[in-house]
């Protein structure tokens, strides 16, 4: 769907409306597949949790081969959810086919899907229900979708809010996506306003505040991100008890 919304975009980047329609495609898609896969793991979390109770009271397997393997299955499907979504939308899209950039592409797309999925256990294995789970998940897709760095640049937001920006995952996924697909493009951008051409990868350092040469440190970010959503999930299992008797 996105591959057909946002069809030859990618390539297209000699003026400044291009550029921001192809950056819209990279947002739109992570906050789209992001949250799906946040919302749609939690349910399956809550009924698991309620068998794992059960399990544990009977003495068949304590707490931490649990949340070990509801972690560890979890890479591999994302894996190749990652591969099939990434090897079609960036070829429909359009992005630049170099072996970098499209790795660059399937890593950030992999471990954003790695850490909303696991963001998604977290929030019920530090709830005792679904419903409140979807609830606090809501409000901070919110702020995510908010401070992603897309809708308001981060140099642009006060300077008492941008410390946000640097613990919003999804402004981390957007520094990603974005530094690494154009913040080596050389050639000159239109941004209708005369005076100097400037380059495409001087707007976005300029105007996002993206380096690419930072893009080794958005990584172990992302690696991060989803460490720390993970061992909260695992936490929680282990030492939260929702269970009613």
């Amino acid at each position: 769907m996105f591959g057909t919304m946002f069809w030859g975009l990618g390539n297209k980047t000699r003026s400044q409306q291009d550029l921001f329609n192809a950056m819209g495609s990279m947002y739109a898609a992570v906050l789209y597949i992001g949250v799906q896969n946040s919302g749609s793991v939690q349910p399956v979390v809550v009924v698991e949790r309620t068998v794992f109770y059960r399990e544990r009271a009977a003495g068949m397997y304590s707490a931490f081969p649990y949340a070990f393997g509801q972690v560890a299955i979890e890479f591999p499907y994302i894996m190749v959810q990652a591969l099939i979504y990434g090897g079609l939308v960036y070829s429909m899209i359009g992005f630049e086919w170099t072996v970098a950039k499209f790795l660059w592409y399937l890593f950030f797309m992999y471990f954003t899907m790695l850490y909303f999925t696991f963001y998604g256990m977290m929030a019920v294995g530090l709830t005792p229900n679904e419903s409140i789970a979807a609830i606090i998940s809501s409000a901070f897709y919110n702020v995510w979708n908010l401070f992603s760095g897309y809708i308001i640049p981060r140099p642009k937001l006060p300077i008492w809010w941008r410390w946000y920006a640097w613990i919003c995952p999804v402004a981390w996924t957007m520094y990603g996506l974005v530094a690494s697909q154009f913040g080596d493009l050389h050639h000159p951008l239109d941004t209708g306003v005369p005076g100097p051409k400037i380059t495409v990868a001087q707007f976005v350092r300029d105007y996002y505040g993206f380096h690419h040469d930072f893009l080794w440190v958005v990584a172990v970010v992302h690696v991060a991100f989803t460490v720390l959503f993970a061992f909260l999930f695992s936490f929680a299992i282990m030492r939260f008890n929702f269970q009613k008797r």
